[in-house]
């Protein structure tokens, strides 16, 4: 698909990166195949194909218009058309690169920027989300139904695996995990202590940069993975092996740090070297399990039927969706079928806050496929997707992560 640069265009790094994206495209349309919002919305323009036309009509001057945008924001960035494309066109970094050229051609409406701005501040701030959930967990028994599904339930106390083995993996800080489920990673912590791997937090760390990437800041962004950067490095240069997030989303961003700090002069091979360790827990703690299997509690009855959610991070960013699954079957869960497994939640990061209504449209869609076989309870392997399935869930929903650390025996718990 070939583009001609708008002259307007030749000194913009995002549009010339985006023209070369573009190109990449033979306009096949396997993508639509894949994409949640052209299965739900039926317009070609709502598709991978359909928008990066649109962009490739931006990119050679013809001027974009709201409705341009809004086909753009009606994308989710789950990345499914990525694995379907014979192509291999980096969709995910073009459609943050086409909004970059949008918004350099005309910014957003003030309230639009308004909202993006609040909820950037509000969920990469740790002490701003503490505030928000303590007021929330505080006013949940007064509120109506439909708003009390919104606030997440109050997370227990969660104690990690002391650090004592030689061998260590580092862990993502993160924003939303330390806040509303802390026992995720403290369930990574005690699975790792088990197989004589040692969990450690750097504590200087924080948010990985996705929202702030995927909410048209993207200098803001590579200000928070530069941090995450400095606060892992010297644990890099003592050995660390891997670095782990419970949540795929996360996991997901940081994987590509290499590619989005390629430019930075003074991290572009600290950023390479952390995304070539990044590993999602599914596979690092598979391969774990294949030097020594994990000793476990026996399942009760009627527990063992899981539903896994796929979170779209883990299948099309992470590419480790089988080994969460060979990690549940070893541990004897039974997973049921779940139709439409590549569909997205509707969670995709803060798509539900600003798309609520087609949001909430994908749950129901993705909650009766995953209640159809008769699971006794569900699991998923992102923060995000978590909390949103439990909004409206009949059954239990939680971390793989959290439900094979419970059944931990109690001796290998007790120094935790």
């Amino acid at each position: 698909m070939r583009v001609d640069l708008h002259q307007n265009l030749i000194a913009s790094d995002a549009a010339i990166e985006a023209a070369a994206l573009v190109e990449s495209c033979v306009h096949c349309g396997l993508c639509s195949s894949v994409c949640p919002t052209y299965e739900v919305l039926e317009n070609e323009l709502d598709s991978p194909r359909g928008r990066i036309y649109l962009i490739r009509e931006a990119l050679q001057g013809g001027q974009a218009t709201a409705t341009t945008r809004a086909h753009l924001d009606n994308c989710l960035s789950c990345k499914a058309c990525e694995t379907a494309c014979p192509s291999g066109v980096q969709y995910g970094h073009l459609i943050d690169l086409g909004q970059q050229v949008i918004n350099e051609q005309q910014s957003r409406p003030f309230w639009h920027r308004a909202t993006r701005s609040a909820i950037r501040t509000l969920m990469t701030s740790r002490p701003a989300l503490n505030t928000l959930a303590r007021i929330g967990w505080s006013l949940k028994p007064y509120l109506p139904q439909r708003l009390r599904s919104q606030v997440p339930n109050r997370p227990q106390h969660a104690e990690w695996a002391e650090p004592k083995h030689a061998r260590k993996a580092l862990s993502l800080s993160g924003c939303v995990q330390p806040v509303f489920t802390p026992g995720h990673d403290a369930a990574l912590s005690l699975l790792l202590d088990r197989f004589g791997v040692s969990l450690v937090k750097a504590s200087d760390g924080g948010c990985c940069g996705a929202l702030n990437q995927h909410l048209d800041a993207p200098e803001a962004a590579k200000a928070a993975m530069r941090r995450n950067i400095d606060a892992w490095w010297p644990h890099i240069e003592l050995g660390a092996e891997a670095i782990l997030s419970s949540s795929t989303g996360c996991g997901a961003q940081l994987k590509d740090y290499g590619y989005l700090l390629r430019d930075d002069a003074n991290y572009a091979l600290k950023a390479a070297r952390v995304s070539s360790m990044v590993r999602d827990p599914g596979e690092f703690i598979n391969a774990l399990w294949d030097e020594k299997p994990l000793s476990l509690k026996p399942l009760a009855e009627g527990e063992e039927r899981l539903a896994f959610h796929v979170p779209c991070s883990l299948r099309n960013s992470l590419r480790a969706k089988v080994q969460v699954e060979t990690i549940l079957r070893r541990a004897g869960y039974t997973l049921t079928p779940v139709k439409e497994e590549h569909m997205c939640c509707g969670s995709a990061g803060a798509y539900s806050l600003l798309q609520p209504d087609r949001s909430e449209e994908l749950l129901s869609r993705k909650l009766k496929h995953l209640l159809q076989g008769k699971p006794s309870r569900v699991v998923s392997a992102n923060v995000g997707c978590i909390m949103h399935l439990q909004k409206s869930s009949p059954l239990d929903v939680g971390h793989w992560l959290e439900l094979i650390a419970m059944r931990l025996p109690k001796e290998e718990m007790a120094h935790a």
